[in-house]
């Protein structure tokens, strides 16, 4: 029996959690619906989600993210429950299971960890589940943060030898410039993973909601490299997004090996 495709598709804190209002259901169900469309295409999807701190700041009450650790184990905890609660009321309307997968980097890093975390997902998607991936904030420290969802999702690809790496964000992709400062800044369709100007463009900024910035999602497809996974990068509000990508639109950024 051929073995279904996998992608790793890692959806960012701002996107979820519209700018930090809370849970953005309404888009999330967007998501949903392109995910069963693509399984019905003998797809199989793993999720890497991020925004459970986001939502829990805003359970909270909270308006400024700390800087205290704990606080953020804190938040992380109270809003993981708001995610999942959504990913399983939503894919359960079309009749899929969703698994909830914690993380933290020494998983990734033990061998025997490894190989676990590996058969479970391999078991998950077998039985026709969408894996939830999120790192295991709660328990976190400095030491064995990854430090954003980015380097995550990039990890979980090589652990499954992903075809595909979809980061959606609140950026069409990549540019030659920053768009935010230069309304002329054009976007990069293609680029390799090891052209000396990717890095560069990418800058080194984050957003005030998540911890990575286009940087980080560089890095990510950088290291995706490993596995020979190629990255998509790309703008999750983009209608049809994920369906698009599948038909071969040039939408966003591919970085490519």
């Amino acid at each position: 029996m051929m073995k279904n495709k996998c992608w790793v598709v890692k959806i960012g804190s701002a996107l979820l959690t519209n700018n930090g209002k809370g849970i953005d259901k309404q888009l999330i169900a967007r998501w949903v619906e392109q995910i069963v469309d693509l399984k019905a295409q003998k797809i199989d999807i793993i999720l890497v989600s991020s925004g459970s701190i986001v939502e829990g700041m805003k359970r909270l009450g909270w308006i400024e993210k700390p800087n205290d650790i704990h606080k953020l184990q804190a938040a992380a905890a109270v809003g993981q429950m708001g995610l999942v609660q959504a990913y399983e009321y939503l894919f359960a309307k079309h009749d899929i299971h969703t698994a909830q997968v914690l993380l933290t980097q020494d998983n990734l890093t033990d061998t025997n960890r490894f190989e676990n975390i590996s058969s479970t997902l391999e078991n998950l998607l077998e039985f026709g589940t969408v894996p939830v991936i999120n790192e295991n904030d709660t328990v976190a420290t400095e030491e064995i943060k990854f430090g954003d969802n980015d380097t995550l999702a990039a990890l979980v690809a090589n652990l499954v030898s992903a075809d595909k790496l979809v980061i959606l964000t609140d950026q069409k992709g990549v540019f030659d410039d920053d768009p935010r400062n230069n309304s002329e800044a054009n976007l990069i369709h293609k680029i390799r993973f090891d052209d000396e100007k990717l890095e560069r463009v990418a800058g080194k900024t984050s957003g005030s909601l998540g911890s990575g910035g286009m940087y980080s999602k560089v890095m990510a497809a950088k290291q995706a490299e490993e596995s020979k996974t190629p990255t998509h990068i790309a703008w999750g509000r983009e209608e049809e997004v994920l369906t698009r990508i599948h038909s071969g639109e040039h939408i966003g950024t591919i970085i490519h090996c």
